[in-house]
């Protein structure tokens, strides 16, 4: 099968993916493989490529926004069948042994692998999971409008939940790009207002175009104090901005994987009046099958930019640039 293979991280401009002939994977009792349709392009995936987040595996496949069919069942998988339209996202294993399994915290499970980082991804032709850790899909969306959903749509939703809105809430979103724009639509369907913080001009049109209530430059406030802020940027110094701009008894909730250093905080400018600075770690799979369910009842539907898997050094470098008009997603078929 064709698969772009990352042998060793290094800087997205010198083409670390390599085009190659891999063999198809195996599936195992119960695993299921998946003939893959759409990967989209995450920005995690770019830090893995880079180096900025170590690869659980090398050489590796990288991927985890999978929407495809069933092609093979191991002899003991029970959910699917041959021909079942199927997603598979970021989370991949847990114990389901330990404190965290048992209290519906399996994202912070200690043993748990992620897909395109300790086993390979969906920059291929196909991939194997474990039948429990894939979710069913309905044909509402096509594979390139539901492949965003299964990483930037779910992460986005778990980074909603803890940011803990009250009813018809303001939620500020520092950083607007593929999961900031998809709980935009969230938010807005549960009733709350959302405030777009971005430097990119086309970020904060396509912001506007969601329905934003403010845009503007992550230095600026607007006139309402925020009941919560989600930062979905990787850089630091946008931390305490955030922390200025929410209410007293507000949350800022930090929903990447990577972040820079965060510069030195004021306790009484930044954190006192009881304000809270959280963070997301990965997601369970409660969370991505709520965020899947609402989702398409709610219509929600991703911009994305269609590439074929021949060019993903070119998509991810579009993403580093932000030169992307919607997410990117590669067509695998």
């Amino acid at each position: 099968m064709r698969a772009q293979l990352l042998v060793e991280p290094a800087p997205i401009a010198s083409r670390p993916l390599d085009l190659v002939d891999h063999p198809e994977p195996q599936p195992a009792a119960r695993e299921i493989r998946v003939r893959i349709d759409a990967c989209a392009v995450c920005r995690t995936d770019l830090h893995l490529v880079e180096g900025d987040v170590q690869s659980g595996k090398l050489p590796v496949i990288p991927g985890h926004q999978i929407v495809g069919t069933v092609e093979q069942t191991g002899l003991d998988v029970r959910r699917f069948q041959l021909g079942d339209r199927v997603g598979v996202g970021w989370l991949r294993h847990t114990c389901e042994r330990c404190q965290d399994c048992r209290g519906h915290a399996e994202n912070l499970c200690p043993h748990s692998e992620y897909t395109g980082s300790d086993a390979d991804g969906g920059f291929a032709e196909s991939c194997v999971v474990d039948e429990n850790y894939a979710y069913p899909l309905g044909d509402v969306l096509s594979p390139f409008e539901m492949a965003p959903l299964l990483c930037a749509g779910i992460i986005g939703y778990r980074a909603l939940q803890r940011a803990q809105l009250p009813r018809n809430g303001r939620l500020g979103l520092f950083g607007f790009g593929s999961s900031a724009s998809l709980v935009a639509q969230l938010a807005r369907h549960r009733g709350h207002s959302f405030y777009a913080f971005s430097r990119a001009d086309t970020r904060l049109a396509e912001a506007r175009r969601l329905g934003a209530e403010w845009t503007g430059a992550p230095d600026e406030r607007p006139l309402d104090a925020l009941d919560a802020a989600i930062v979905f940027a990787p850089s630091g110094d946008i931390v305490p901005p955030a922390l200025r701009a929410i209410r007293p008894g507000g949350r800022v909730v930090l929903a990447g994987i990577h972040m820079s250093d965060l510069p030195p905080l004021d306790y009484e400018r930044h954190l006192f009046h009881e304000k809270t600075l959280t963070s997301v770690e990965a997601n369970t799979r409660a969370d991505g099958q709520a965020f899947l369910e609402e989702a398409l009842a709610a219509g929600i539907k991703p911009r994305v930019q269609v590439i074929p898997l021949e060019r993903a050094n070119e998509a991810l470098a579009g993403l580093k640039a932000g030169a992307l008009e919607g997410t990117a997603v590669l067509d695998c078929r």
